[in-house]
Order: structure tokens, then C-alpha cells, then sequence
């Protein structure tokens, strides 16, 4: 059987620049790779996008691959398109049906989860949005102290000046049913992570059965410490009986 692609799915603030060190790795030990923008603007418009990829873009086995925001969108995108094996959550949620991101962290001690949103966030308006609706830049000291803090200075400082913003209303909409309860999961939890706390990771990660594996890292494991992620990708592939 030939090698799965890999199809990896980025989050909030990010965009498929965040997975090159690991689908530079893949790249070179022979997997195609794909890494489609996350529009960020809401689960269920987010999930059909994703979904829409994997039906157009892939054919043959694939191994889903989500950090933060981007796993509840592989959650909820895994089973509308593609032939989905497995499901690798890097630093993510993994929600439960009619769960929702403000939600999961509302108790955690998230940096994020703070009375006051507006200081760890800069929030703005945007053509076309419903009303109420407003979008979400991290703040640089956020970005610095909480997002991705054993990043260089330099790479925190890109992250500030190039992060895609994601809208408020896609923190507030509930999960759909969650694609592990089907297909086997992996998960990658940093930590060091500051925004989803890793024992909120954990809690998550066992109770949708998946294989769990640590990084001593920040939100951003998958980019200060790739081979953790590309070591569970392998780990995936492995055991669902693809070839590798």
C-alpha cells in the first residue's frame, strides 16, 4: 500500500507556515504533504472547507494533522471528505460534542481566560462580519510571554507581524460529533503550553482514547520542537497499516 498524505491543518494566529519544519521532514522521507489555509472564521465554515480539501486534493489513506484551533476543525472535518486513518492533535482541542473553544477554557488558567479579553487581545471589527462579530489579534506581549515563549525573539517577533486573526464567533460555536469516536487518535501535548493548559490537553486527550506523547515546549511544540509532532505522525501511520 502506498504512503499516506499527510494533510496538516494549522490554528488561530498561524497559517501553513507554522508546520514547515515537520512537512519539510515528511517531504523528505517521501510523504506528500499538504497544508491548507484554515479560513478561521468559524467551525462549521471551517470544517466544510477542510472537508472539501480532503474530497478535491487527496485520494488514498490520509493522516489528519491539527494544531490548537485546527484540531477542533480536523474534529469536526475528519468524516465529510477524504479517507481519514488517523488524527494527530498538536498542542489542540479535542472537543466533544456541543463543546466550545471559550468553553474548554473558560477554568483552565489559560492565558487567555481572563476577566478583561482585551488584555491579551487586540479586538477589531471586519467587512461583512454579523452582528457582534469581531476578530481577535494576539497582543504582542502575549505572543512573547504565552503564545510561543521559547520561540527567539525574532521568530515571536514574525508571529506578531504576519499572524492571521480569528473571529470571535468561532471561539463561541459548539463541536459537532467528534470524528475520534471513530477514527484512532494521537496527541502531542507541549508542556509548557500556556494557552491550552496541558493538563486541559490531557483530559481531552484520554478521554478520546488517544495515544499521548509529551513536549517540553511551548503552544507552539510543533514548530520549537518538530520532532515530537513528526514522531507521532510516524507513530499514526505505523499503526494504522499504512506503509511508511
Amino acid at each position: 500500500m502506498s504512503k499516506p498524505t499527510i494533510v496538516l491543518v494549522h490554528g488561530a494566529w498561524a497559517d501553513a507556515s507554522s508546520w514547515n519544519a515537520v512537512a519539510t521532514e515528511l517531504q523528505n522521507q517521501g510523504f506528500t504533504v499538504l497544508a491548507p489555509p484554515n479560513l478561521l472564521r468559524g467551525v462549521a465554515s471551517d470544517a466544510a472547507y477542510i472537508a472539501s480539501f480532503l474530497s478535491q486534493r487527496t485520494s488514498g489513506p490520509v493522516v489528519l494533522v491539527g494544531h490548537s484551533y485546527g484540531g477542533f476543525v480536523i474534529t469536526n472535518a475528519a468524516a465529510g471528505g477524504g479517507d481519514v486513518r488517523a488524527l494527530v492533535y498538536v498542542d489542540a482541542f479535542i472537543p466533544e460534542e456541543g463543546e466550545f473553544v471559550f468553553q474548554i477554557l473558560g477554568d483552565s488558567g489559560s492565558a487567555l481566560a481572563v476577566p478583561d479579553p482585551t488584555t491579551v487581545l487586540d479586538v477589531v471589527g471586519y467587512p461583512g462580519a454579523p452582528e457582534g462579530d469581531a476578530e481577535a489579534f494576539l497582543k504582542p506581549a502575549t505572543v512573547h510571554d504565552s503564545f510561543a515563549q521559547d520561540l527567539s525573539e525574532t521568530d515571536r517577533g514574525l508571529i506578531v507581524a504576519t499572524q492571521r486573526p480569528i473571529t470571535l464567533s468561532a471561539n463561541t460555536t459548539p463541536s459537532a460529533a467528534p470524528a475520534w469516536k471513530t477514527i484512532p487518535s494521537w496527541a502531542v501535548i507541549g508542556t509548557e503550553d500556556r494557552v491550552i493548559p496541558p493538563a486541559t490537553q490531557r483530559s481531552m486527550a484520554e478521554r478520546a482514547g488517544a495515544t499521548i506523547t509529551e513536549a517540553a515546549a511551548s503552544h507552539v511544540s510543533m514548530v520549537s520542537q518538530p520532532s515530537v509532532t513528526i514522531d507521532a505522525i510516524l507513530a499514526a501511520v505505523a499503526a494504522v497499516g499504512v506503509s511508511v
